[in-house]
């Protein structure tokens, strides 16, 4: 991992400080962390029995586009008893919990993000059991903003240039949190906690690297197509489905994420369903962006 210097402190939910700003978070300090938790048998909890979840996923399921995406009674099945299967630790699912109360849209995305993942990576890399034992850690890609101020994350306002700057703050913060819950650096989860905003072209955030791990990409569809249509403080209306499966391919032909990708999450928008290989992706672009969209408009700092 790339040594990166934090600009603010990762704590806990319950405010216990990991790390501190200006620390160097580098292989060796993550390690040493792990090695200080004082409860590495994390108790934890299946993922589906955990309050309303599975409800809440059934719900969300059936509204527009994902009532589309997940049409197929058998693949809601199949994709249910794949989560059946997960135990999650406490602390997870404790920081779900405080989104569902203070910042229902996050909650929400945890969730559909993983359900997306789950379905892409089974089209894109069939029932490979080790690969799914990685994808099916947990709905955890966003935990580090547990380590952002609300008033960031809600702000409907542009974001400042520091603010900007805290907020891409979650994800190395969401890779030390799992790997201290999960006492382990490496596991997929924490890795795509780090990289989901990191692009195929080395453009994106925290380190600027380029994205080699196709897993880590499918995250990073979810999370982006999800964000799209959904509704967001910085902007009144989301994202038509074609504007936003456009701005996906867009990310495609920029170099930002493979074409393969990019077909999939167009293949299960189509009622038809064709297999992702022979998805033709238009080249054209019709869709219309919502009005005063502010995402990415940066501003002045206040005076």
């Amino acid at each position: 991992m790339t040594a990166l210097k934090l600009n603010h402190n990762i704590f806990t939910l319950d405010g216990r400080q990991l790390l501190s700003a200006g620390t160097v978070v580098s292989n060796e300090i993550v390690e040493e962390l792990i090695s200080t938790h004082e409860s590495p048998s994390t108790k934890s909890s299946p993922f589906l029995k955990h309050r309303s979840i599975k409800d809440n996923m059934l719900l969300f399921f059936s509204q527009p586009p994902y009532n589309t995406i997940f049409a197929d009674e058998k693949k809601i099945a199949n994709i249910l008893d794949l989560m059946e299967q997960v135990n999650v630790p406490y602390p997870i699912l404790e920081i779900m919990d405080y989104f569902k109360l203070n910042d229902f849209y996050t909650y929400r995305h945890f969730l559909m993000v993983y359900a997306l993942l789950i379905l892409l990576a089974q089209d894109l890399m069939g029932n490979n059991n080790d690969m799914l034992k990685e994808v099916l850690a947990g709905p955890t890609h966003d935990l580090g903003k547990i380590c952002i101020p609300l008033n960031i994350l809600k702000k409907t306002d542009p974001l400042t240039r520091s603010e900007r700057l805290f907020l891409e703050h979650h994800t190395i913060a969401g890779y030390v949190l799992l790997s201290y819950y999960l006492q382990d650096s490496k596991i997929f989860s924490a890795k795509a906690a780090r990289d989901h905003h990191e692009r195929n072209d080395g453009s994106g955030y925290p380190c600027g690297t380029h994205l080699k791990d196709r897993m880590i990409e499918i995250v990073v569809v979810s999370d982006v197509y999800d964000a799209l249509i959904s509704p967001r403080p910085y902007r009144r209306l989301s994202y038509d489905n074609r504007t936003a499966l456009e701005e996906i391919s867009l990310m495609a032909e920029k170099g930002k994420i493979s074409w393969e990708i990019a077909q999939a999450i167009v293949a299960v928008n189509r009622k038809d369903r064709p297999h992702y290989s022979e998805c033709i992706v238009s080249l054209d672009k019709r869709g219309t962006p919502p009005p005063d969209n502010l995402y990415g408009i940066i501003v002045d700092e206040e005076t």
